[in-house]
């Protein structure tokens, strides 16, 4: 559909524009889910770009096809994985390790820690609920003031949330940049951990002299953490199995860089650590190291598991509509138009990208909705500027500046969200999107699974 007075370039490029936007208005003002949020900006925007409905929904189709086919198995292993971390307390024994091996006068650096280790498996929510009861027996022994420990936590599972693979919006960037995962995921470990830390402890420590929050009754009475279960796994096997599938990436790409292709050691290192493989033997070592050793039967196993398949139900609807939103844009030449429009332009994508996806990631509120909108964008601007480093550009996509001036969001979420003790469910993803909305209080446990979440990532 041509606007009067402008080319067909730039009809369709103020249509990509008014759809992201909407995408927005609806997702952080109607609060609508981001699912059906996207499946509508991906209408909107094949009827503005005049193509017929039923092209739309084939393109819909395509795109939600090839991201699906592409992550949808890695994402369902992943959580599997953190319901088993939950479940035996490991999330639990790895907190308490650190927190004793780095003393109390570095208890904000070990908030940060266990969270960026536990948040490596486990969704932010997931995480959010196994570490909050932590950190109120933490804040409550220590005499640290809340938001010091609570910010630094907040921190770690907000960046391995963003940008470290086997999470669903690192790995849907890879799948439309074409990036390599061992790459992404060394780059994300080696710029993640900074920003954790200076969105962190760094953060914490300026917010905290300016906000208190009590410990005294409500939610940080009975969010108090038990002790782990007797049959927990140790701190040892308990960090194997969570590092498991990120060790198994990480030599193949090690593999492909150091080992000539007609090494049989390069081929054999490289089927482990292709991620759905890495993420199967994952969680078939998790089903022993935090199953059957810890005491479960096999219907145990099954029955956490089987609480799961909801949550990951729910992931890949949204993962899925990013794709065939993608599908749309590309289809209705969009694609092709940004590509023309910023080939000459001497801007690096890695600019755009950050820009594209910080300013969805702070409208919306969703790292996925901003990741995966991002990604649709960014791909055909890759293919008209080569030389291009694809990993650094899904970090980018992961809107990583993005978390190093939202301290005081995190304050936000960590003060407002969890400590309202008048609230029933733990963490409420309100808009679908997997972040967790924090709208709820009381009654988390340090073993609660991600049944208890209505989250979707």
């Amino acid at each position: 559909m041509m606007i009067p007075g402008l080319s067909q370039h730039a009809s369709l490029l103020i249509s990509a524009l008014l759809s992201v936007v909407g995408l927005v208005v609806l997702i952080a003002r109607f609060r609508m889910n981001a699912f059906v949020a996207l499946v509508l900006a991906s209408l909107a925007m094949g009827i503005a770009a005049g193509m017929n409905l039923s092209d739309v929904a084939t393109a819909f189709q395509n795109g939600v096809g090839k991201i699906l086919g592409g992550i949808g198995m890695i994402i369902g292993l992943g959580t599997l994985l953190g319901k088993l971390l939950a479940e035996s307390g490991g999330a639990r024994v790895v907190a308490d390790t650190l927190i004793r091996s780095l003393g109390e006068k570095r208890l904000p650096w070990a908030m940060l820690l266990v969270a960026f280790t536990v948040g490596i498996p486990v969704w932010f929510s997931v995480g959010l609920v196994l570490l909050v009861p932590i950190l109120f027996t933490v804040a409550r022994q220590s005499r640290v003031p809340l938001l010091v420990l609570g910010i630094p936590l907040a921190a770690g599972l907000s960046v391995t949330h963003g940008l470290v693979p086997p999470h669903p919006g690192p790995m849907v960037a890879i799948g439309a940049l074409k990036a390599d995962v061992g790459r992404t995921i060394f780059y994300s470990l080696l710029i993640g951990l900074p920003t954790a830390i200076v969105s962190g402890p760094f953060c914490a420590r300026w917010l905290a002299a300016r906000h208190e929050v009590s410990l005294d009754g409500g939610p940080a009475a009975a969010l108090t953490a038990a002790n782990p279960p007797g049959s927990a796994p140790g701190f040892g096997l308990a960090l194997l199995t969570i590092l498991l599938p990120v060790g198994l990436m990480l030599m193949a790409t090690g593999a492909e860089i150091a080992l000539p292709k007609e090494n049989p050691v390069r081929a054999g290192v490289m089927a482990l650590g292709q991620p759905l493989v890495a993420m199967t033997l994952a969680f078939l070592f998790a089903c022993w190291s935090f199953g059957t050793a810890r005491g479960f039967n096999s219907e145990q196993i099954l029955k956490f598991t089987n609480d799961c398949v909801g949550p990951v139900a729910g992931t890949l609807l949204i993962v899925g509509a990013g794709g065939g939103f993608n599908g749309v844009l590309i289809a209705s030449g969009v694609g092709t138009a940004i590509a023309d429009m910023v080939k000459d332009l001497a801007v690096s994508p890695l600019i755009l990208g950050w820009v594209a996806a910080a300013l969805i990631r702070v409208a919306t509120g969703s790292a996925t909705v901003a990741i995966t909108t991002a990604a649709g964008i960014l791909a055909p601007i890759v293919a008209v500027k080569p030389g291009t480093n694809l990993e650094l550009l899904v970090l980018v996509d992961g809107g990583w500046l993005a978390h190093a001036v939202a301290c005081e969001r995190r304050r936000v979420l960590v003060r407002e969200g969890v400590f309202q003790p008048d609230r029933d469910a733990d963490v409420e993803d309100v808009d679908g999107d997997g972040d967790g909305d924090f709208r709820g209080g009381a009654g988390a446990g340090a073993g609660a699974g991600c049944d208890r979440l209505t989250q979707t990532t």
